[in-house]
Order: C-alpha cells, then sequence, then structure tokens
C-alpha cells in the first residue's frame, strides 16, 4: 500500500513582483516540508500572478499592464525554477506549480513539476487559452498532455478551463494517471465559477479513478482594489471563484475545501483506492471500447523552425588549397 500526503495550496502572489511571489512559494514549501508533505500544487500562473487586467480591460488600453507582465514572467530554465527546484529537493517534496512563462517576446501559462530530487519533469503549457486569456498567452502544444512518473506516483496536470476538454482530460487517463494537479486561478467569476470548478475536479476523479489535488490563489481585499485602481475595472470581476480541494476516486472532498483566505488542505492519498474504483470502472481499460471510440493525439513538439541541411553537390564544394575542384 502506498500512502502519499498532499497538499492543495491556497496562496495569494506578491502582487506585481516574480522575486516576491517566488520568495513567498520556497518559504511555503519549505513549511510544508517540516509537516511531512510529500507532493503540493499550486494554482495556475500564481508566479507572479494571473493576468486579472485582461478580463476587465479592452485590448486597446491593455499595453502597460501587458508589458509589466511579462517583463515579470519567469524564464524556463533560470535562477528561478532552480530556486524552487531547490526547496523542493530541500523538502524531499514533488511540487506542481503554474507561472507565467517567457519566451521571447511571448507568454504561456505553464505548469512546472519537480520531481522530490528538485529535477524539472515536466513543462507543459496550455493548449488553448481561455477567451479574453488569448490577448495575453500563446498556445501550447500536445506534448505536455500526458502523465509522468515521479517519487508519489503517475501526474497529470492542467490548467483551469481545460477541464472542460474532455479529449485532453482522457489523453492523461489513458496516460496511467493516478494524482491530478489541477490549477485555476481564483479571486475570478465568484461563487458560480467555484461552484464549477467543485463539478469539475469531481468530475474529472470519478472519470479517471484517481485523485484531484486542486488549487486556486487568494487576492485579500488590499489586493483587489490595487487591481480595480490599476485596471479601472470593478472589484467585483477580482473576488470569488476560491475552491482549493482534493478528492477521492470515488469523487469524494477529502477534508474541507477552502474558499477564503491563504491555507492549504492536506489529506492522505491511499493509492490503493484507485484500485478499488478501476476494478469497477476503468476508463481506459475494460469499461471502454476502443473499436467504437479512440482519441487520435499528437504528442510531437511544435517548434516555429524546422531546420533541413542542404545538400550540396560534389563537384561544388570549393577547391581545397592547390586542388582543383574537379580533382577531388
Amino acid at each position: 500500500m502506498t500512502v502519499v500526503k498532499a497538499a492543495a495550496v491556497q496562496i495569494s502572489p506578491v502582487l506585481y513582483s516574480r522575486a516576491g511571489t517566488i520568495e513567498k512559494v520556497v518559504a511555503k514549501i519549505r513549511e510544508l516540508g517540516r509537516q511531512g508533505v510529500e507532493f503540493a500544487v499550486f494554482p495556475e500562473t500564481v508566479v507572479p500572478y494571473y493576468p486579472y487586467f485582461s478580463f476587465v480591460q479592452p485590448p486597446y488600453t491593455q499595453a502597460k499592464e501587458h508589458l509589466r507582465l511579462l517583463e515579470e514572467s519567469v524564464t524556463v530554465p533560470s535562477a528561478d525554477t532552480e530556486a524552487i527546484g531547490d526547496a523542493a529537493r530541500e523538502a524531499g517534496m514533488v511540487v506542481a506549480i503554474g507561472v507565467n512563462e517567457r519566451d521571447g517576446g511571448t507568454i504561456y501559462n505553464t505548469q512546472l513539476l519537480f520531481d522530490a530530487d528538485g529535477t524539472l519533469i515536466q513543462r507543459r503549457r496550455k493548449i488553448t487559452p481561455t477567451y479574453h486569456e488569448r490577448m495575453v498567452w500563446g498556445q501550447g502544444d500536445g506534448s505536455g498532455l500526458r502523465s509522468v512518473d515521479s517519487t508519489v506516483g503517475r501526474i497529470g496536470q492542467l490548467a483551469c478551463w481545460e477541464h472542460y476538454q474532455p479529449l485532453a482530460r482522457y489523453a492523461l487517463i489513458a496516460d496511467g494517471e493516478q494524482i491530478h494537479a489541477a490549477m485555476y486561478p481564483g479571486a475570478f467569476g465568484g461563487e458560480l465559477f467555484a461552484e464549477q470548478i467543485e463539478v469539475n475536479i469531481r468530475q474529472h476523479a470519478l472519470e479517471s479513478a484517481g485523485f484531484v489535488v486542486n488549487a486556486t490563489a487568494w487576492l485579500d481585499a488590499d489586493q483587489q482594489a490595487q487591481i480595480a485602481k490599476d485596471t479601472g475595472g470593478p472589484v467585483q470581476a477580482v473576488s470569488g471563484g476560491f475552491f482549493t480541494a482534493i478528492v477521492d476516486p470515488e469523487g469524494k472532498l477529502i477534508g474541507e475545501p477552502l474558499t477564503s483566505g491563504e491555507g492549504e488542505v492536506i489529506a492522505d492519498l491511499d493509492l490503493a483506492l484507485i484500485d478499488r474504483r478501476k476494478r469497477l470502472m476503468d476508463a481506459s481499460g475494460h469499461y471502454s471500447r476502443p473499436e467504437l471510440l479512440s482519441l487520435n493525439i499528437d504528442r510531437s513538439p511544435a517548434p516555429h523552425v524546422h531546420e533541413r541541411a542542404a545538400r550540396v553537390a560534389p563537384d561544388t564544394y570549393p577547391a581545397e588549397e592547390g586542388r582543383p575542384a574537379e580533382a577531388k
């Protein structure tokens, strides 16, 4: 029997500061390590902060906030990711965390997964940014739609409304996911959004027959007021929508969800419960009908440049010193 002590972390960013937020995350990892936590999930793009401005500002007014986020975003790899990895190693903890990743002049919604030895074992980008997010983030590819082995088990990750994409979820289920790291922004969409998160993560636990560890971010009243002031938007647009929780393979909440304030939900994940659930319903095994329904997925990375070396005919090579080209 394998039991994993897991934490779903509800934490606020140090608003507008990559360095400050990473310092806060590192301190939290060390704190959880002292409590014996073996696996922790942090919120969607908590480093440095979710682009709330894109929801309340029209495109032509977003330049200032967009550039500020670009400047504070994380390069992978970098000293910033090394700091998180070092903290994971010191704590002996597997860590999943959402960051705004800068690659050139583009920002991506990226999920990072560090193993307990501090190694970065997955970097995946949200495949389709949602609605207003498309003004800020680029699109990821299918290379991250996979589950990966870690010290605590086989882990898959998705961000926010990717949980409304059943085929993306099935890609992880069919890849043997045992523990699912779910991340949402928090401080967004009000109480309805929180209710929808609960539906999302409980349904995925039932379908995957695995555990879901879900984290949303927290914004306090001062941070909400600051964002409203800086964007000219209403405070209501950056409030509510908090639902940090852990779900077992039967779709049941383990412990009390966290719906306000900073903190964490900590629970023991008994991986033996996965087999008990899958004995009845294995979505990628005996309960599937692959001859009727199957998933076609392209997991190859999608680089922007495909380089092919030119083939040069032998008689076009430059002559070596003292020898004509045709004598080569």
